[in-house]
């Protein structure tokens, strides 16, 4: 194959309205261009309007619109078809760009318009194959001059439609429409974002509702390159033509490709499920897709109504940026409407604010700051029988975890994966700790997240009962509605908040949010929970056994193994990481349950060169060596195939293992090197450089096409001078922190697209296949 074709939704739509003859030729048509996309039979050629845009023959009445997207190192190239017509449909004046908002590919075309609002703003569409002069029909007469009429749109601006994402080709004619019946016109092939913000101004939004409820959802932290058609591509949702799908472009149900599936994930999908179920997988198989299928699907099942019945959650804001966008890409505006997504500390604050009077409400800190607290505390009291972390951790995973509420329960606490045994002494004595310490962070008007995540767990839980207590009630007598005399809270606790819980990165959740999560949706219903996870991808050390907390998936569990992002090069050098060969290094991974999870028949349908591992004798050398290395693929992404410049910007990036090597990377590369960074933070890219530069931990849930890892060096991955001590004192404690500096290895490596660079300086982590 010499070329890779997808499929852009404008083409699907087309193409599910087209006869079944039309469609078996375009699958012909495909076979033949991807076996040779210079084929003369194509009859491929460039629009004289704009040159980015192919038109090629599917049969003698019908074109294929194409746009090209880049190519692979091994020369394969990438196409985009973003339209299927009949030939007289084709005109010159059709567009293809990337939105400068969403950094996704749109297509414009400017044949559905209407014409008296082509008229207007002066656009005359040029046939690209006019028909001969005998055929041709006979020109309309001019129809009248319609009356002056106010533009529906008059009160804006250009700059501001601009601004707000909707595509520059459709700016001015936005501005010219009259009536709601042309905007309808010329929003019918417009992309989803354009026609968002149009339909929600002429709705009366203002501009700043328009922003913060329609464009900035799907803003991207920075401009996207308008020329980088390859990075617009993996951000525009589009399906790949190949010979998977010949069944359904033979059934003609096109429609099908926007959430065309491989069978095992669609099974997945489908199922119907009498309680929580479980979807797990190593990095690039499909998880985080499958759970986006997933709340479509529920979305579909659903009866009308204007609440938001499922909850679609994980553990980070800027992952829950990323799913929000693609889940706009899958389902159309009237389902994602039904969709709460919101990351799992936004909804524990949520329901904080809920049962919080006003002006009660505590700051919240981040685990260091607890951290510091306690050394503190225990400074104070010269005890040192505890480490702080250990305390601060047995304090967040079974005190806080399991709502533990006095000492007498704390004695019973079951602490499953917390290493050390504790006698009855020492839990006595930890809890005084504990206490001292809390009325310490009381004290000073803060809480943690973990707190935070288990007072919204125990309200949930009170509310739940409260729901329940109402429900048999009502069944005592008789199945009577219940009627309600005061204005108080009670109404809300006619039913649950969710009907269903899609979780992505579950593996990444405290208990308490769990909790939280069991009783926000009614454990009596089907379909309740959804949950993707990899225990191989724990980069928090946030232990869970579901079953402990409510949520049963015994029976209810797949896996995934095969992987669409890393090659094959690639992850079998991951795998390593996580999988040593050595038997005495054998390593075992939970499957959030207290079952054993595995990547065995873990695998990859890509190629590419085989990652680089390389010494170097100092800190200094491997800098060095670093900045020749990120030159060199800066030059190679610095142009396209045919040699015109490009921007290699967010396609090149640097991993380290903490901040004070992020620093002292990005302080190197910029005034040694003169290369450009930008710091990955939890928000994302900070800055416009060209390299992304960021801790392991930042990483997850990204991609780049070509990543180093630096300062892979024993003694730093893992740090052995902070768990060394736990060696022999907590021997459970130090595999478990083993395993937790494994997995952000494994997750940072799986990061890599094309090409791995891994350097060291001294002896290399004895995590590495080396």
């Amino acid at each position: 194959m010499t070329a890779r074709l997808s499929l852009y939704r404008k083409a699907e739509q087309e193409l599910y309205k087209l006869d079944r003859s039309v469609k078996a030729q375009f699958y012909d048509f495909c076979h033949n261009f991807r076996n040779n996309p210079g084929l003369p039979g194509l009859r491929k050629k460039k629009l004289k309007g704009d040159s980015r845009i192919y038109s090629a023959r599917v049969s003698q009445d019908y074109r294929a619109l194409l746009t090209r997207t880049g190519a692979d190192t091994d020369g394969t190239e990438s196409w985009l078809v973003i339209a299927v017509r009949h030939r007289r449909d084709v005109y010159e004046e059709l567009q293809v760009a990337v939105n400068r908002v969403t950094g996704e590919i749109e297509f414009v075309d400017l044949a559905v318009v209407g014409d008296s609002a082509l008229r207007r703003a002066g656009i005359t569409l040029t046939p690209s194959e006019p028909e001969p002069e005998e055929h041709a029909p006979k020109p309309a007469p001019a129809p009248a001059p319609e009356p002056a009429a106010p533009p529906l749109l008059a009160v804006y601006k250009a700059d501001q439609l601009r601004d707000l994402g909707v595509a520059e080709q459709l700016i001015e004619l936005a501005l010219t429409v009259t009536t709601s019946a042309e905007l309808d016109q010329l929003v019918e092939g417009a992309p989803l974002l354009s026609k968002d913000v149009l339909y929600g101004l002429a709705a009366g939004m203002d501009i700043e509702e328009v922003r913060r409820e329609i464009t900035a959802p799907v803003e991207l932290d920075q401009r996207p390159d308008p020329d980088d058609f390859a990075t617009a591509l993996a951000r525009t949702k589009v399906t790949t033509v190949d010979d998977a799908v010949r069944a359904v472009i033979e059934e003609g149900d096109f429609r099908a490709w926007k959430v065309f599936l491989h069978p095992t994930q669609e099974r997945i999908v489908h199922r119907h499920y009498n309680g929580p179920a479980r979807v797990s997988g190593g990095p690039g198989t499909g998880k985080t897709i499958v759970a986006l299928h997933r709340v479509k699907h529920l979305a579909q099942q659903l009866p009308p109504g204007h609440n938001k019945p499922i909850l679609l959650t994980t553990f980070t804001k800027n992952l829950t940026t990323d799913l929000r966008l693609r889940l706009a890409s899958l389902v159309e505006p009237d389902l994602l409407a039904r969709v709460d997504i919101a990351h799992i500390d936004q909804l524990a604050a949520r329901v904080l604010g809920e049962n919080t009077a006003p002006g009660r409400g505590k700051q919240r800190v981040y685990d260091h700051v607890a951290l510091n607290e306690m050394r503190q505390l225990l400074a104070e009291l010269d005890d040192r029988r505890f480490e702080p972390e250990f305390l601060l951790e047995e304090w967040e995973q079974v005190v806080l975890g399991q709502s533990v509420p006095t000492r007498s329960d704390y004695f019973k606490a079951r602490r499953a994966g917390r290493g050390r045994a504790l006698t009855r002494p020492e839990r006595n004595h930890i809890w005084k700790l504990i206490e001292q310490f809390t009325a310490r962070l009381d004290k000073l008007g803060v809480e943690t997240w973990g707190q935070a995540a288990e007072r919204a767990a125990r309200f949930e839980i009170e509310r739940a009962a409260k729901i329940k207590a109402r429900r048999e009630y009502k069944d005592e007598i008789g199945g009577k509605d219940l009627i309600h005399r005061d204005d108080s809270s009670g109404m809300r606790y006619l039913g649950y908040r969710y009907r269903h819980i899609v979780v992505d990165e579950a593996q990444d959740l405290r208990p308490a949010h769990w909790k939280m999560l069991r009783a926000m949706a009614d454990p009596d219903l089907p379909n309740d929970m959804f949950i993707a996870g990899d225990a191989h991808q724990r980069i928090y050390d946030h232990q869970v056994a579901l079953g402990a907390l409510g949520i049963n998936i015994r029976g209810r569990a797949s896996r995934l193994t095969l992987s669409y992002r890393t090659t094959k090069e690639i992850l079998a050098e991951a795998l390593r990481v996580v999988d040593p060969k050595d038997t005495k290094a054998k390593v075992t991974y939970d499957n959030l349950d207290d079952g054993i999870d595995t990547l065995a028949g873990y695998r990859s349908v890509l190629h590419g060169p085989k990652p680089d591992f390389v010494p170097y004798d100092t800190w200094d050398d491997e800098l060095a060596g670093l900045a020749i290395t990120l030159n060199s693929w800066r030059e190679e992404l610095s142009t396209d195939e045919t040699g015109a410049p490009r921007d290699p910007s967010g396609r090149i990036a640097v991993c380290v293992a903490d901040r004070d090597m992020v620093s002292q990377t990005m302080y190197y590369l910029a005034t040694k090197a003169g290369i450009t960074c930008a710091e990955l933070t939890k928000d994302g890219p900070k800055g416009d450089g060209e390299v992304h530069v960021g801790t392991m931990h930042r990483f997850k849930g990204l991609e780049y096409q070509r990543l180093a890892i630096v300062g892979a060096s024993d003694g730093i991955i893992p740090r052995t001078n902070v768990i060394d001590r736990y060696r022999t004192e907590d021997p459970p404690r130090y595999e478990r922190e083993q395993r937790k500096a494994r997995s952000l290895l494994f997750v940072a490596s799986t990061r890599a697209r094309d090409a791995l660079t891994v350097s060291w300086h001294g002896k290399p982590s004895p995590y590495l296949p080396v």
